[in-house]
């Protein structure tokens, strides 16, 4: 019987305004109310998760940052596992020969080493995945592109970060030139510290390879006491594929999703834009109720 459901946010849960539908939370908070523990496993970091979901009255456990901090439905942090600033230094290395702007995940702010214009096409370029209709002037204007300049820091290199102890939870990179993305994932692959997966297309994210969002949802269900049949998933990008393509009990794709995804996946539900979180949901009570 499930009583874990875990779900990714953006593509996911999140309709394409990253919003949770009326009627998403609904379905969650009914799920919650007949027993089920619901849990985020998103990408984003905390702050982060909670810009879209401040004002649901949502309690719920929290895999953030890839897998890079877990926090309980308290919104205590249980466990962290950030990249030692050696990893980061060895990582940007090998960034820093390419035209590209390197997003510097924290528990807090995010920050951005590069020039001002590779800074500026970096969160252009973000934000862009979110409003792929605009052009890039309107795209400037929109919520999105205005909350990461606000939560975006430029800072000349590592060592500011060290100096003040910020933990880095995820390495973002993003360019249209995919070329470039996947030659520069190829060159890190030997680093065994190194987990790289990507949410679109033109973004590349590196974390620990511990960080990763199957292997710490693992070990945090089962030191609440779950097993691994016990939890449903739901994802749709490459950074879900690590818990997709292990053995819970039931892994649910998004029909939006990559087709690696959906592959992996023991099912598909509707897309993101249908509400296919809630349907998932109402399936798996559904049939609970004929079981019971």
């Amino acid at each position: 019987m499930i009583k874990v459901i875990a779900s990714d946010m953006d593509g996911t849960l999140l309709g394409n305004d990253h919003r949770i539908a009326p009627k998403t939370l609904a379905a969650v908070k009914e799920a919650i109310g007949a027993g089920i523990r619901f849990m985020i496993c998103t990408g984003r970091n905390f702050p982060g998760a909670m810009q879209e979901l401040k004002g649901t009255g949502l309690v719920c456990d929290y895999i953030v940052g890839s897998g890079a901090e877990v926090r309980d439905s308290r919104e205590n942090v249980v466990r962290t596992c950030p990249m030692s600033m050696e990893l980061c230094r060895r990582v940007y290395r090998v960034i820093r020969e390419y035209p590209v702007s390197m997003v510097i995940c924290t528990n807090g702010y995010d920050y951005r080493i590069g020039t001002e214009e590779e800074v500026e096409e970096s969160l252009l370029l973000e934000a862009m995945l979110f409003h792929m209709n605009l052009s890039r002037e309107e795209v400037k204007q929109t919520r999105e592109f205005l909350r990461m300049k606000e939560r975006t820091r430029v800072i000349p290199g590592l060592d500011e970060l060290e100096q003040q102890g910020v933990p880095v939870y995820k390495l973002f990179l993003f360019s249209e030139d995919k070329g470039m993305l996947d030659e520069i994932k190829r060159r890190l692959e030997p680093d065994k510290e190194i987990a790289a997966a990507s949410s679109f297309p033109t973004n590349l994210e590196l974390t620990h390879v511990r960080a990763q969002k199957g292997p710490v949802l693992k070990a945090y269900i089962e030191s609440l006491g779950y097993t691994m049949d016990e939890v449903m998933v739901l994802g749709d990008s490459l950074n879900d594929l690590s818990m997709i393509s292990m053995d819970f009990g039931a892994t649910v794709a998004m029909e939006n999703g990559d087709p690696e995804v959906k592959q992996a996946a023991k099912y598909i539900t509707k897309t993101n834009e249908e509400l296919g979180v809630a349907h998932a949901i109402r399936e798996l009570l559904k049939r609970r109720t004929e079981t019971a």
